[in-house]
């Protein structure tokens, strides 16, 4: 069979494993060659080549790289913890900057616990042992499942139409991870444990230098936010997608839909007492990565600033471009319209100002096909009961409203802060619930496939990186978007448009991941879901569509 690797076809004779085939570059490679692309779909090291393909060596600098450390990782907490503490229930709850934030449900987390789950998970990396993926048919599942008692990778054999079911053993070690991992366990060398809060962190390298723990920054809101909407639907106890499951199946979702929605209005509504207590507040700013939900969120909280008396009056930052010839490059030598200074600050903040101290302005309205801003006449000015309303990429940078003392201003982050997990070891990211609204989105309002959307995401992820996230904390509240339900609702609109993705693109390795996430979701019929939820914003349907 003839194999493609770079520019180069390589002759084999029998089926060899990739790590056989390549033990050389793998050895060689400047970081740690963690997993490969073969055919463009993500495979183990271990995966025996036995037909005509294409593969790609994928290190831990490359984002799905990493993605497949963290996996790795939190595999090999749990070898650690069952070889320690056989007993301890440990839940994987979500990811704060280069970390996971664990706890364990039955026992108190102590530094003497965190110390000896570090040097046994050391002992297991030094080790170098092999993670070798088990298939299973159903009927030889089940007996294992009985046998062993277990919950771990249970999901699996819940969906009825799985034919087989997997599962990763390392020496007596068992467990199942949605998405790829590595083959050897001497992969992860680099990472550090701490006590955090009640729980404690497992942190990791990132992926601009990913041969040092970056030093951990503090994300005390951030944190605050996740907790609470992690206690919340304990309490409602629907925090894994078989709990989920379960509500669907016996005719529970629509109550679980009113309460998600009740606490998106409570939220809201509180944000909104803030803003009006505060009667120095001039103008609202709103900031968040793609997907959001932003749009319905600034038109709900507008609707709860007129029960409280103000009415909102929001200004387009898109339409305080520089001219085009003034328009900052990227690296690529192409226009970067995505950085602050694309931004005519001086022009936006003297606006700003007149608009404050009850003058009219001539609003530009930018012209993006030749570059520069048109003045057509439109004229704005600001009443005593009316408030600013801001949103944008730059809107919690001090930096786009400078010349507007900070107690006028009211920053608000929003994002989709995922708390549901697939089961208690394996949570589903914030950014592949975007992703999946994204796509939902792009194809019914924007005419764009899975597979654009798909293969311009790292784009946008860069843009929010460097342009949001570093300014999240600075926040005077953090509203999150997500919905416990979204992906169950999500899924039937999106399933197909993946399923369009052939294994000749290159976006077909990632299609793939979110198909096997999303395949375990019972369906929520769109019919359910309220016209005024956050989640019509790309479903459709929505009350607030113009």
């Amino acid at each position: 069979m003839d194999i493609k690797y770079k520019n180069k076809k390589i002759k084999v004779d029998e089926k060899i494993k990739i790590s056989e085939l390549f033990e050389d570059e793998i050895k060689e490679s400047e970081y740690t060659v963690i997993a490969a692309k073969f055919n463009n779909e993500y495979q183990n090291l271990n995966y025996e080549l036995k037909e005509d393909g294409t593969v790609e060596l994928i290190d831990i600098s490359q984002t799905e790289g990493m993605k497949i450390y963290k996996r790795t990782l939190v595999y090999i907490m749990g070898k650690a913890f069952q070889e320690c503490y056989p007993n301890a229930d440990i839940t994987v709850n979500y990811q704060l900057n280069d970390a996971m934030f664990c706890n364990i449900d039955n026992m108190e987390v102590t530094k003497d616990i965190i110390k000896t789950i570090q040097n046994k998970m050391k002992q297991i990396v030094e080790s170098d042992l092999e993670i070798k993926k088990v298939t299973m048919n159903r009927k030889e599942a089940e007996e294992f499942y009985e046998k062993e008692n277990t919950l771990r990778g249970k999901l699996q054999l819940d969906l009825t139409n799985n034919k087989s079911i997997d599962m990763y053993f390392c020496e007596d070690y068992y467990n199942y991870c949605y998405g790829t991992i590595a083959n050897r366990t001497g992969c992860t060398k680099v990472f550090k444990m701490d006590k955090y809060n009640d729980g404690f962190l497992i942190r990791y390298p990132s992926i601009k230098n990913p041969n040092k723990i970056p030093e951990y920054e503090e994300t005390k809101k951030l944190s605050w936010a996740l907790n609470e909407y992690n206690d919340i639907h304990k309490i409602l106890n629907i925090n894994t997608v078989y709990k989920l499951n379960k509500a669907i199946k016996e005719n529970r979702i629509q109550d679980i839909i009113m309460l998600e929605e009740a606490l998106h209005e409570k939220k809201i509504a509180q944000i909104a007492d803030n803003i009006v207590k505060n009667k120095d507040v001039k103008m609202i700013l709103i900031a968040g990565p793609s997907s959001s939900g932003k749009t319905t969120f600034a038109k709900r909280l507008g609707i709860q600033l007129r029960l409280n008396g103000l009415k909102p009056v929001t200004i387009s930052v898109d339409n305080y471009f520089v001219e085009r010839q003034d328009n900052p490059r990227d690296e690529n030598g192409e226009y970067d319209f995505e950085c602050l200074e694309a931004i005519d600050l001086e022009l936006f903040n003297d606006h700003l100002i007149k608009l404050l101290n009850g003058q009219e302005i001539d609003v530009p309205e930018f012209d993006f096909v030749v570059g520069t801003k048109r003045y057509n006449g439109k004229k704005m000015s600001l009443a005593k009961d009316e408030i600013l309303v801001i949103e944008g990429i730059h809107c919690l940078n001090d930096k786009l409203t400078s010349k507007i003392a900070k107690n006028q201003k009211y920053k608000i982050y929003i994002s989709a802060l995922t708390v549901l997990k697939m089961d208690y070891y394996n949570r589903i990211a914030t950014t592949d619930t975007r992703l999946i609204r994204r796509i939902a989105r792009d194809y019914q309002f924007r005419g764009y496939s899975a597979k654009h959307t798909i293969g311009t995401w790292h784009k946008v992820n860069k843009g929010e990186t460097e342009n949001i996230f570093p300014f999240q904390e600075d926040a005077d509240s953090i509203f999150n978007t997500s919905l416990i339900y979204e992906l169950a609702a999500l899924k039937d609109v999106v399933m197909p448009l993946l399923k369009e993705i052939d294994n000749t693109n290159p976006e077909y390795a990632e299609a793939q991941r979110l198909i096997n996430m999303l395949k375990y979701f019972e369906s929520v019929p769109k019919n359910k879901i309220p016209t005024n939820s956050l989640l019509r914003e790309f479903l459709g349907g929505s009350a607030f569509e113009n």
